[in-house]
């Protein structure tokens, strides 16, 4: 009997937080063929954000696959967009309508060529910046106002080699490590984020 009531408690628990009030999206390409490529940066965090909550991105609902979880006392759905990065803002544009969530309150992670693996920055707003998943989330969204947790992938070899060719490279696994090691920090700045507080989340993790 007891085990039930543990039960219980462990469901009322989980509903203590109330509905969806904040969006965590991590970016990238849904397929075998992408794993583990720079463009997929967002898709590892917010895996490894996954794990270390407790739940699993398998619920496919607003053209994503979904979860919901606690993270920094409010109830978040995490979001992976299945209508590849350029389209990116379709899925996040139509949850955010759903709930009602203002583009203040969507947290994106997103591969970033300019800082070299192992890089974090961490910014309130912004222009897309030639990203193409930023420039849909902002045209669906109408908004630039989303903050970002930009995650760096290493900077192209050369100035001529193909941007497309790079991005969807695979990564190294010195590169990968190095970017794995930062996911911790991803977490503790959107914890940080969610809970209003995103210039301590500047402060203590963009280096």
């Amino acid at each position: 009997m007891s085990n039930i009531f543990d039960l219980f408690k462990k469901i009322e628990k989980k509903n203590d937080t109330g509905p969806v009030s904040f969006i965590i999206a991590g970016l990238g390409n849904v397929g075998v063929q992408y794993e583990r490529t720079r463009h997929n940066a967002g898709f590892l965090a917010i895996d490894y954000i996954a794990e270390r909550v407790g739940v699993r991105i398998d619920r496919l609902k607003f053209h994503a696959l979904t979860a919901e979880a606690e993270i920094g006392g409010a109830r978040v759905l995490l979001m992976k967009p299945t209508t590849l990065m350029n389209n990116s803002g379709v899925a996040i544009g139509e949850a955010a309508s759903f709930y009602k969530i203002p583009a203040e309150r969507v947290l994106v992670l997103h591969d970033e060529i300019s800082f070299d693996p192992g890089v974090i920055r961490i910014r309130r707003k912004g222009s897309a910046g030639g990203h193409n998943g930023l420039k849909s989330i902002i045209s669906h969204l109408g908004s630039d106002g989303f903050p970002r947790v930009k995650i760096g992938v290493g900077k192209k070899p050369s100035p001529d080699y193909d941007l497309v060719d790079f991005v969807l490279g695979k990564l190294p696994e010195g590169d990968l490590k190095l970017m794995s090691d930062r996911f911790g920090d991803v977490l503790a700045s959107a914890e940080l984020i969610i809970r209003g507080d995103i210039e301590s989340a500047m402060n203590r993790y963009s280096k």
